[in-house]
């Protein structure tokens, strides 16, 4: 019996996740990414127990744990911006017990996991390769990419990110819309007696520190920003130590040390909103395509992860020579995937706000850091109760 067909278009976690995910269930998958080589934003990334449990799922979760820094406490330690103590909060393991609340990786070493496990599963993936054009038909998609080549296929995935080629041929005109903030990232050596996440509040914007390795951590800030300001890469290290000028206490460190040497990333943060449904016949978006959120609860890379994951238990089983069959699945997939990401779009946005007014009202960070001692763990407590209830 012929397998089934599928063209991943995109190999970031989305993409990577989604091709692991199918060739387990027996799918032919091909993959391809629009960068020549494997080169991928090496600042860090923070992942709780959602998307750990949803790594274990595809596979990579030992190699995952190997390649960063657990926390296994899941302890989140909550400073103003001068370093004085707010209150301590800690993230749930997964609900089973079995992944950790919350891990800090280098972007680039979950990329060398999933493309050895991709090479392992004999994934063909080509670098340096587009989408040029596609012909869809109930029987399948027949595709033409910019190296000349084509084939058909039962099922073509978006999963590009936020320029997404694909999600105009599936929601219509959608461009990302910026969400006022910029986000700055720079790795640094770890001292050995760092061992948990740091935030640090102060009016307006709020910079974190992330252990993701055994000899590294990365430090995350956010800030307003207008939009189409452009800040040139050589500025980097002055622009971000004026950004946090302000701040003292154990980030103070970081932030001297910033140089022509650093390892920097600045980003204008982006939102991705498609309305449902999120496939059109036999194309379908995930990760960012459909639901790029901004940073404030960290939960991208893992609502990226579990859409892999959904997406393989929904085609468990269907006949993908039947056009109807498969589209119902696909339609499975958007219900359960996208009230989920519309909710935690929702709380990331709704912090981000919050931050933005206290740069307005000073008074503003008193009432927050008091709100935070009252209600902090309960907050945390209950926005992961309710991501439990989609798993």
């Amino acid at each position: 019996m012929t397998p089934p067909r599928a063209l991943i278009v995109g190999a970031g976690i989305a993409g990577c996740c989604a091709a692991i995910t199918l060739a387990g269930q027996g799918w032919a998958v091909e993959l391809i990414e629009r960068q020549p080589v494997w080169r991928f934003q090496s600042s860090g990334i923070f992942v709780y127990s959602n998307g750990l449990a949803a790594l274990r799922e595809v596979g990579v979760l030992d190699e995952i744990l190997a390649a960063g820094f657990a926390i296994e406490d899941g302890r989140n330690i909550y400073l103003d911006h001068l370093g004085q103590s707010i209150v301590d909060t800690f993230y749930p393991r997964s609900p089973d017990g079995t992944a950790p609340p919350i891990l800090g990786i280098k972007r680039a070493e979950i990329h060398r996991v999933l493309a050895a496990r991709l090479a392992a599963l004999g994934v063909p993936t080509r670098l340096g390769v587009t989408l040029a054009g596609l012909d869809e038909s109930p029987e399948g998609v027949g595709i033409r990419l910019s190296d000349g080549s084509g084939g058909r296929f039962d099922l073509v995935i978006g999963a590009e990110g936020l320029r997404s080629s694909l999600r105009e041929h599936v929601c219509g005109p959608l461009a990302p819309r910026y969400s006022g903030f910029g986000v700055w990232r720079s790795v640094h050596r770890r001292p050995p007696g760092l061992r948990a996440k740091v935030m640090q509040m102060g009016p307006g914007t709020r910079l974190g520190i992330m252990p993701i390795s055994q000899d590294h951590l990365y430090i995350f800030g956010t800030v307003r920003q207008p939009a189409g300001h452009h800040l040139p890469p050589g500025d980097w290290p002055a622009l971000m130590r004026e950004a946090f000028a302000p701040y003292q206490g154990p980030v103070r460190a970081f932030l001297d040390e910033l140089g022509p040497q650093s390892e920097i990333l600045y980003t204008a943060v982006e939102e991705v909103v498609a309305p449902l449904p999120w496939h059109r016949g036999r194309v379908l978006l995930i990760g960012d395509a459909a639901h790029a959120s901004t940073p404030f609860m960290g939960q991208g890379g893992a609502m990226a992860m579990v859409d892999a994951v959904v997406l393989a238990q929904v085609l468990a089983g269907v006949d993908a020579e039947d056009a109807t069959a498969l589209q119902a699945a696909l339609a499975t997939f958007g219900q359960r995937r996208q009230p989920v990401c519309e909710m935690v779009q929702s709380a990331s946005r709704a912090v981000g706000e919050a931050g933005a007014r206290e740069l307005a009202d000073p008074q503003a960070c008193v009432a927050r850091d008091q709100a935070m001692r009252a209600n902090a763990q309960a907050q945390v407590d209950a926005f992961y109760a309710r991501l439990a209830q989609w798993a």
